[in-house]
Parts: structure tokens; sequence; C-alpha cells
């Protein structure tokens, strides 16, 4: 029987590994376990399990705790940045600096009998299993250091060989309630008697297992509920067996579904993005990223409401309200949620991560608009006085000021088409050109240019638009199109596909109105953008 936690804080914590990216699957968790804590009024650790010593990076740590801050998920105690103390009571919270605390463990177990130590070669282990898939029995270990006296193990350390610690499991069954999953129980014979302490030889000498510190760990630290993904479920029997050695209450445990991709495979990278890392360079909104990971294998009472922020989130969400059936990873669901809250957002906050995505992806589109909050006027003063000056352009604020419209004018026409920040790059390229030849080029638009209707429009508008000097107003751009269909007689599709493809590179788009203010405008604030005029001339 094992004992249950009976704390009345509930204590929880997520334990990433800084092997490599915040998966999807582990960002779930954080959420699952932070909104456990706040709804309880618990407290929510963050612990980094870094005895991976060869897969573990610094860098990794800095990014998951970037990610999950970025997410709006904080905690009541962990690391601290690099040269600073952690937080909280419970520390240090990373693995690598308990190493004394879990030997010391080893000690007391090994010290009461219930670890011993296990002098098996790697060579001798190998053959017990194949010895067993031979027999199509189950692969565990069969004891044969269990009963060692102690004339044979001081024998054997006199003689230097390796060991491992191994846990000693009584003979009954490892039993812990899963709120997911309901109650859950192991035999003794499929455990075996698990490792806590790897043989003193190999490039892992001597480094405690995961099941063994995490165990320790948990207990240390008054969790009274860990929730993690299923994987963990196979481990679990080990840890209640820790806890039970070392006389321990066993948490509560919840162990969340797998999340699948839309073919019904574990999720992974050929389904497309998995990390919040890469979420957030596609200019997903961490609203939007963390109210979707809520709905991956939880919903709401009402069975119909989908849209929460966390603030929302904190006093609905239960545990037992999560499934144990895999949750599918739908993007277009996330598409559609990060829609929603773009369209929410502070328009001033989405434009300043809309700028990023073009800074990114075009670098040089864009002057300096915010140049004179970069630049001091001594700074200013000094390039010029070089020998030879350096003048720097440097916008006006009202210059500045004008731009900033400009740009909020693009988004309103695009935002409305794009899933996430980083497709308006690719959605409004045309507006800073084409290549000609390309557009020439497409299958569709060379069938529209080749017709001779196409040709007459296009001379038609062009020998308006190279008499006219001055800005292009959608008014005067109207005007030439009545033009050209009065002299032509012709008009529709005919009339409009060789004008856009001429001035947009494609047969298809946004309305004409909205459009040539931003082509024409945005040259005049000398931003980086043909006009209409430039543009026909290298088409035509």
């Amino acid at each position: 029987m094992f004992v249950a936690m009976t704390n009345t804080i509930p204590r929880v914590r997520f334990a990433p590994s800084p092997t490599g990216l915040l998966h999807v699957g582990n960002a779930r968790t954080a959420l699952y376990n932070w909104l456990f804590a706040r709804r309880a009024d618990g407290l929510f650790l963050l612990r980094i399990e870094d005895t991976d010593l060869e897969r573990s990076e610094a860098r990794f740590e800095t990014q998951l705790i970037e990610d999950l801050h970025w997410l709006g998920i904080d905690w009541d105690g962990g690391p601290g940045a690099p040269d600073e103390p952690d937080t909280g009571d419970h520390g240090p919270y990373r693995q690598s600096e308990r190493l004394h605390i879990y030997a010391e463990h080893t000690e007391r177990l090994l010290a009461e009998g219930k670890a011993y130590r296990c002098f098996c070669t790697p060579e001798e282990l190998e053959a017990e299993r194949a010895q067993a898939a031979a027999e199509q029995s189950s692969q565990v270990y069969s004891g044969r250091c269990r009963n060692l006296s102690q004339a044979e193990i001081d024998q054997n350390l006199a003689a230097g060989k390796h060991f491992a610690v191994r846990l000693r499991i009584e003979d009954h069954p490892l039993r812990f309630h899963d709120i997911v999953r309901g109650p859950v129980e192991f035999a003794a014979e499929t455990v075996s008697d698990p490792v806590l302490v790897r043989s003193a030889s190999g490039a892992s000498a001597g480094v405690p297992v995961y099941n063994y510190v995490v165990t320790i760990d948990d207990a240390l630290m008054g969790i009274t509920h860990v929730i993690r993904g299923d994987d963990h479920i196979s481990n679990t029997p080990k840890q209640v067996a820790i806890y039970e050695a070392f006389g321990w209450p066993v948490p509560e445990f919840a162990h969340l579904s797998t999340i699948l991709g839309p073919d019904r495979e574990r999720l992974s990278k050929r389904h497309g993005a998995t990390s919040i890392s890469v979420f957030r360079q596609m200019g997903y909104l961490p609203e939007a990223m963390a109210n979707y990971l809520a709905l991956l294998g939880w919903g709401a009472e009402d069975g119909k409401t989908e849209t929460f922020t966390l603030a929302e989130l904190v006093p609905i969400f239960s545990l037992e309200r999560v499934t144990p059936s895999p949750a599918i990873f739908d993007f277009d669901k996330l598409n559609w949620l990060n829609r929603h809250y773009i369209k929410l957002a502070d328009h001033e906050r989405i434009a300043k991560l809309a700028e990023r995505q073009f800074c990114l992806q075009k670098p040089g589109i864009f002057p300096l608009w915010t140049s004179n909050e970069l630049y001091t006027a001594e700074t200013i003063a000094l390039l010029a006085s070089l020998d030879p000056p350096i003048h720097l352009d440097i916008p006006t604020p009202e210059l500045i000021g004008q731009r900033k419209a400009w740009f909020a004018s693009l988004l309103s026409l695009f935002l409305p088409y794009v899933d996430y920040l980083a497709q308006l790059p690719v959605k409004s390229a045309f507006i800073f050109g084409f290549d000609p030849d390309a557009a020439h080029a497409d299958p569709e638009n060379a069938a529209i240019l080749s017709a001779d209707s196409a040709r007459t429009v296009l001379s038609e508008f062009s020998c308006r638009v190279r008499t006219h000097s001055g800005l292009v107003t959608p008014e005067i751009f109207k005007t030439w199109i009545n033009e050209v269909k009065a002299a032509t007689g012709i008009k529709g599709k005919e009339l409009f596909h060789p004008i856009r493809i001429a001035l947009t590179g494609s047969h298809s788009g946004p309305d004409f109105d909205r459009v040539i203010p931003l082509i024409e405008e945005g040259a005049a604030l000398g931003l980086a953008i043909p006009t209409v005029h430039d543009r026909l001339e290298q088409f035509c």
C-alpha cells in the first residue's frame, strides 16, 4: 500500500531537460502544472534536470526559460540566471548542483539494506537479456547480486570491480492513483530491481538515473501532484518503490495524453513547427499559443467555449476534465485562434511585432524610421565632423510619423489574410516590387497577357501613366481605367487583369483603391518601393 500525500498546500513542478528546444508537449505540461497551482493557491516550481551532462546546454536552458515567460508562465521557485541565486526555498533547482544530495541518500539505502551493489558486467547483463529473449520470457534483471554476502561484496570492492547500485524491490504490487486514468497497479516482477546509480565505468560513470533523482527531488521539494506526459507511466512504479523505500508519502499523479499530428502519428518536425521558439519566430501570439495548448486534452464544462485568456483559465481548469485520449495537434485551429487574438490585440503592439518580421525577412526595405531615437545629437555632430564627414539621413519626427501611419495601412490591408505574422512580408511582397520576368513566365499570367486585348489595355494605360507627373491617387487611377474602357471597349477581367499583373505581378489581389496609395505614398515617403510609373516601365 502506498501512503498518499496529505499536504494541504498543493505543490507542483515542471522539470525539463535542457537538451533541446521546448516542445509543445512539454509546454502543455508546464501550462497544466501552472494552471493547477494557480487555481489551488499552490506553488509552482521550475527544476532543471541536467544530469545528462553530455547533451545538456546552457543555451537550451536560457531558451526554455524565455519561452515559458513568453507564454505567461511564472514560478514560485526555480534556478536563477547565471551568477544569480535561485528563487524559492527548496533549491538548488538544477540537478547537476544536487549530486551530493543523491549520494547521501544512496548511502542511506545501502546502509539500511534497501539497495545493493550490483557487480554484473555489461556483457553478463546482455547475455541475460539474450537468454530471456530466446526463452520468450520477461527481460528483467535476474537478481544475481541481490544476495551477495558481505564477504563477497568486500572481496569485489577490494578487487576494484565496478558496480551499479540497485533498489531491492519488495514482493508486493506497486500501486498509485492517477487523476486522469484512475487506480494503476504494476506487479513487482515486472519492475525487477531497477538501477539507481550507474556502474562506475563508461561515459556516465556513477551518475544517478532519472527515476532515482526525480523521486528524491520531488519528495524533498514537497511535490504533492506530479503532472507529466503519459510516456512516464512506465517509470512511475519504480518511483513508487523508491518512495516506499525511504518511507515517503507518494504524490498524486496525472499522466497527460500524447500529442499526435493530423495523421495520428506522434507529433514531430515532419508535421511542421513543434517547438515554442519556432512558433514565436513565426509570429504567433503567446495568448493564442497558451489558449491552444490548454485545449490539447482539456475542455470547458460547456463543451463549446474555446477562447480563454490565462486569467480566465485559472478558475475553471481542473485535472478531472483532462482526457486520457491522445490529443490531435490541429494547425488550422491554432491559426484560427491566432487570427482571433491578432484582431483583439493592441495595434501598436502588432505593428512592432510585424516590423520585426519585415526586418528579419526583408532587411533594408525600411529606413531606420526610429533612428532619431538611436542616435543622439552629439553622435550625429561627431559623425558629421569626421574627415570625410558622415551625414546620416535622419528622418524628422514628422516623417517617422507618416511612415508609421503608412505601415499601419499596410497592416490593415494584409492582416486579415495571414494566419501568423511571418506571412506578412510574403503576402505584401509585391508592394515592394516584383520580378517582371517571373510575372511574365507564370502560366496563368502568360495566358492572360497573350491576348490582343491585354496588349491594347496595357498600351492605353501606359500612355496615361507616362504623361502624368506627381502622385497617382485612387481617383486618378479610376479615371484612367474608365478612359481605357471607353477608348477600347474592353471591360471586366480583360481590362483589370493585365493592369493588375503589370503593377503587382499577379492577376488577383486586394482592391486597387487600397493598393495604389500604398505604392505611391510609400515611394513618396522614401521607402524602397517602385512607383506605378516605374512598374509599368519595367514590365512593358
